[in-house]
């Protein structure tokens, strides 16, 4: 069975409804400094709405903001680990490797951010 959200007309994701809490790795870049910030939510749509009107302390000051990238999870640990391991030495470098063609249309090289 296909566990990937679909998007519907108005752009709004559905979930399988056997998913009872999806959770969501998010990377977002700032305009204003040029760096990515790796976040973690079981409610997508909500957290890129606090991250946008200042609500989250962390990145009040670097807005505006804009998603980059985001992983979709059916279990709530994984989505955790991969959360701490993309904020990682490591992951962060897998991360901007493959996240190049995106960091490029931003005008960044990926050694950059």
């Amino acid at each position: 069975m296909n566990k990937t959200p679909q998007s519907n007309v108005a752009g709004k994701l559905d979930f399988p409804s056997d998913v009872l809490t999806p959770s969501f790795v998010y990377v977002l870049f700032s305009i204003k400094d040029r760096k990515l910030y790796v976040g973690f939510t079981h409610n997508l749509e909500q957290r890129l709405r606090d991250h946008s009107s200042g609500n989250v302390d962390s990145t009040r000051a670097r807005r505006p903001l804009k998603l980059i990238h985001y992983e979709y999870f059916t279990n709530e640990n994984d989505a955790k680990s991969r959360e701490v391991f993309l904020k990682s030495g490591f992951g962060r470098t897998q991360l901007k490797l493959s996240l190049k063609r995106t960091l490029a249309e931003l005008g960044l090289e990926s050694g950059e951010v």
